[in-house]
């Protein structure tokens, strides 16, 4: 019988911890884009730089490369993917109807102790915006639609949409910096509507408001980034 090595299990729970620790670190640099989409990913200044083996560092790296937000080239370099604008139109119909979905079925379906989830998650987004935290304000908001999805008692459309607002944290980081990373307050109060809405079960107001709120997010990203070039020359 195999002895168990002594401090093997402390050694497996730092290396964990190590992985964790870069992986938020990188994740948080790329949504936030100071890493921005294409620098280059360098295990051996990672490892400098976290002060570490370069094994914590790859396990990192291949969380972050599933995720979508690392890609490794055929030469074996790697690099932050760059935002996937291509299916940029196709991604913003499906986080509108997504929006609207979920909302409209948590006024249907919602519970009590649903009700009471998206009142903390609500809380923490207009913390987050009254600190004018970017990152957590991206976090807070997903969380407080992902509260409502929950709601609406369909893990399908939750797991969707949770994939969709994962995906857009980038989109949404250009968002916020449009404003300054300074939300208005109407954003705050345009999710407290929604909540109004759900707690009356008024599924037609609330698919309406969720609607709005997101078309907006959608139209200020596309004015950011498809700016109109047209030449005005009188002839």
């Amino acid at each position: 019988m195999k002895k168990k090595v002594a401090g093997s299990s402390s050694t497996e729970r730092k290396r964990g911890s190590g992985v964790k620790m870069v992986y938020d670190l990188l994740r948080d640099e790329i949504l936030d884009l100071v890493l921005p989409p294409g620098s280059p990913i360098d295990e051996v200044q990672l490892a400098e730089r976290f002060k570490m083996s370069r094994t914590p560092i790859r396990e990192a790296l291949v969380r972050l490369a599933g995720e979508g937000l690392i890609d490794t080239l055929p030469n074996r370099s790697t690099m932050v993917s760059s935002i996937d604008f291509l299916n940029m139109s196709p991604f913003f119909d499906a986080l509108v109807l997504m929006y609207r979905v979920t909302t409209r079925l948590a006024a249907e379906h919602h519970r009590q102790q649903d009700l009471e989830a998206i009142h903390a998650r609500q809380a923490e987004f207009a913390e987050a915006v009254q600190a004018q935290d970017a990152l957590a304000m991206i976090a807070t908001n997903a969380a407080f639609h992902s509260a409502i999805a929950e709601a609406g008692r369909n893990p399908y459309f939750a797991g969707l949409f949770n994939r969709l607002l994962d995906e857009g944290r980038r989109f949404l980081r250009l968002y916020y910096q449009s404003y300054d990373d300074r939300l208005p307050q109407r954003f705050v109060d345009e999710h407290e509507d929604m909540i109004n809405a759900i707690v009356a079960r008024d599924a037609d107001l609330a698919e309406r408001l969720a609607k709005v709120h997101a078309e907006q997010i959608v139209e200020q990203i596309r004015k950011l980034l498809v700016r109109d070039r047209r030449l005005d020359i009188t002839l």
